[in-house]
């Protein structure tokens, strides 16, 4: 089976094994799969086939997740290709951009997202992943029809299932199945697993008593079930007489079951469970609640360990805890009445502080292989016991499973506004720990998102540098995707930040980037018009590097617009550059490129001296390949010249030095 590689995507510790109750609901749920669909009922024609699409509705604490993690366990094996979750509000009560949940579906299966995709494309490409295969979505908490319908595919062998507070009218043909409370003999059944079955049967009319005030929620239950099972000597019929003797302002029984656990806690205990709403997108690990609370690591996990025993957190894989959705509201009210503003901000402070430092750990992890010089185990000396990875892969495991709160640490950041030099680390950090443990190309997706970020700090700051940077990052990643307006517009934006910010290296990478951008839209003279702005600007600093390489550029413009004259002279120049520069390759594949050129302008007789030239360039500088390139190019031009003998000589040597490389089809038709 495939899993999305994401916490919400991963089985979920414990909510299907507490499950008790709801067969009824789990009948029906069942039968609903094969009802026939509400238009062929009518007598209308049916609409294009699309999955099943299955509706879970109940107030927050109703369970309704369990349940439907129950269901989909039931039914898996009729759907071989797989379950994959996703959550579509955060705990805070957030809607989770409908980009982000396709994404996290797509590579669930393994699909690559490309990087800055709009919604549409995305869901289109979702669907595309989804046509041939019999595989199950589990949508958890659906705030509103249109997050939806972005996810369903277009086949009828997929099945989904939804989970929601109430109906969402606007899917067609979905009848909900609508949740109360428990029935008594499953709420007490629920009881009874967490505390044990003796104090239940020594007085099961209190137990009855406990879940009636309870309301059957089972999120209420679990919060008193947790409060007896720290408290072994209390009676059930107590426990049931302080929820009922309440004041009647709290509100309804999951908010009384809360009050009771959270005066039950210690004061250190109670000031960490106030802060646990700053956790991006509600997921908590040790660290995150030691920076919180500013205690160590060991005893935020204990306490961690600690609420979740009591119901106040969920476990969840790979060492995190979970928030429930449910108490958000309670938590939220905590934060806002019994922390002081300054305080919150301070132990928000604190725990991106903590994410950068870990970042830059796992971010040094990477370079493990390459550590010749000792720099990197240095700056891991100076790195607390606490903050470190104890190998490479340890920190690429880290990084993945964090990755969701990780990026919504920095979406955090940046919304937050008063810590935008925190922000800009953090962003930074995470820039290159992705970088570094998955490399560039595989990590676009995340980087893209990142980039944005930082050019909304910019933009807010008046950054023009970042601004500038920012832009060019993202641009890049628009070419490789062929989004090539888009990334011209970022390209010309880039270059008013970089004259803005007087910086030399901004301004004259966005020019070569314009020009780029207009030689992959064939627009010749456009292109050359920037390549020769940017080689001038080069040119003006004694940028030599630049210089060659803009030379370069230009005579490929000059060769695709039939300008021979000038591609030759700009060719010629970059020779001369590489060999001012001592650049060997260089040099060579500069002459190679004019070869080229003189033939296509009829001169062969010049061509054949330049290859032979950049032939022994090749070969003092070990580039097999280009040799194998250039003695094809010369028995082409021999063949035209009427001398197949030498013709054949060459093709020899081309097969000699190419042996079985597999790019040799490639290399032997280099001069088509």
């Amino acid at each position: 089976m495939n899993y999305a590689q994401h916490p919400e995507g991963r089985e979920r510790s414990g909510s299907v094994a507490d499950f008790v109750g709801r067969r009824r609901e789990l009948k029906e749920l069942r039968e609903d799969i094969a009802r026939t669909g509400l238009d062929t009922l009518s007598g209308r024609k049916a609409k294009a086939p699309r999955a099943r699409v299955l509706l879970v509705a109940g107030r927050p604490g109703s369970g309704r997740t369990a349940l439907a993690e129950a269901f989909v366990r039931e039914v898996a094996p009729q759907y071989p290709d797989g379950l994959l979750r996703v959550r579509l509000t955060e705990p805070g009560g957030e809607a989770v951009a409908t980009e982000r949940a396709v994404r996290t579906l797509l590579e669930g299966f393994g699909e690559r997202t490309p990087p800055g995709a709009g919604e549409d494309d995305l869901s289109a490409a979702l669907r595309e992943a989804l046509k041939d295969r019999r595989a199950i979505l589990l949508v958890d908490d659906a705030a509103d029809p249109q997050q939806v319908d972005a996810l369903l595919p277009d086949t009828p062998e997929c099945l989904v299932v939804v989970t929601a507070e109430g109906p969402l009218t606007g899917i067609p043909d979905v009848r909900p199945c609508t949740l109360g409370g428990l029935d008594p003999t499953s709420a007490v059944g629920l009881l009874a697993r967490m505390i044990g079955d003796t104090r239940v049967t020594v007085d099961p009319r209190a137990a009855e008593a406990l879940a009636e005030e309870c309301g059957g929620l089972p999120a209420a239950l679990t919060l008193a079930g947790g409060w007896l099972a720290a408290h072994p000597k209390a009676a059930v019929a107590d426990l049931a007489k302080q929820l009922h003797e309440m004041p009647p302002g709290t509100t309804g029984p999951l908010g009384r079951a809360f009050r009771l656990v959270y005066e039950s806690l210690p004061q250190p205990a109670r000031r960490t469970l106030h802060l646990l709403p700053l956790a991006p997108a509600g997921y908590l690990d040790s660290h995150t609640a030691s920076a919180l609370a500013g205690c160590s690591v060991a005893a935020a996990q204990s306490t961690l360990e600690d609420f979740a025993a009591l119901g106040l957190v969920r476990h969840a894989p790979d060492g995190l805890f979970l928030l429930p959705g449910c108490l958000a509201p309670f938590l939220q009210a905590l934060l806002e009445t019994k922390e002081r503003p300054a305080e919150v901000q301070l132990a928000r402070a604190r725990m991106l502080e903590r994410t950068v430092r870990l970042l830059t750990s796992c971010r040094a992890m990477a370079d493990t292989d390459e550590d010749d010089d000792g720099l990197l185990r240095e700056h891991l000396d100076g790195t607390p016991r606490a903050l470190r990875f104890p190998d490479r892969r340890a920190a690429a495991t880290w990084l993945d499973t964090r990755l969701p709160a990780l990026t919504a640490s920095a979406h955090l950041a940046v919304a937050d506004g008063g810590l935008d030099t925190l922000a800009r680390r953090l962003v930074s950090a995470l820039v290159r720990a992705l970088a570094g443990h998955r490399g560039t190309d595989a990590a676009a997706p995340e980087l893209y998102g990142l980039h944005r970020l930082v050019l909304d700090v910019a933009e807010r700051r008046g950054l023009h540098r970042e601004r500038a940077a920012a832009l060019l990052n993202l641009a890049d990643l628009d070419a490789q995707t062929g989004r090539t307006q888009e990334a011209l517009a970022r390209y010309r934006a880039a270059l008013g930040a970089g004259k803005a910010a007087k910086d030399p290296y901004a301004t004259g990478r966005a020019m070569e980037s314009v020009g780029g951008a207009y030689q992959e839209l064939a627009d010749w003279p456009r292109a050359s018009d920037w390549f020769g702005r940017a080689l001038a600007h080069a040119l003006a600093r004694g940028e030599r590097v630049d210089e060659a390489r803009l030379y370069g550029r230009l005579g490929n413009v000059h060769t695709y617009a039939g300008r021979y004259g000038e591609a030759l002279r700009s060719w010629r120049a970059a020779a001369a550059g590489y060999r001012r520069l001592a650049d060997v390759p260089g040099q060579a594949k500069a002459l190679s490129e004019m070869a080229r050129v003189q033939e296509y302008a009829g001169r062969p007789e010049e061509s054949l001296h330049t290859c032979r030239e950049a032939i022994e360039l090749a070969r003092r500088a070990g580039d097999q390949r280009l040799q194998a390139a250039l003695q094809v190019r010369l028995a082409d031009t021999l063949d035209r010249l009427g001398d197949p003998a030498a013709a054949r000589l060459h093709r020899s040597a081309a097969d000699r030095l190419l042996g079985d490389d597999p790019a040799a089809c490639e290399i032997r038709s280099v001069s088509d």
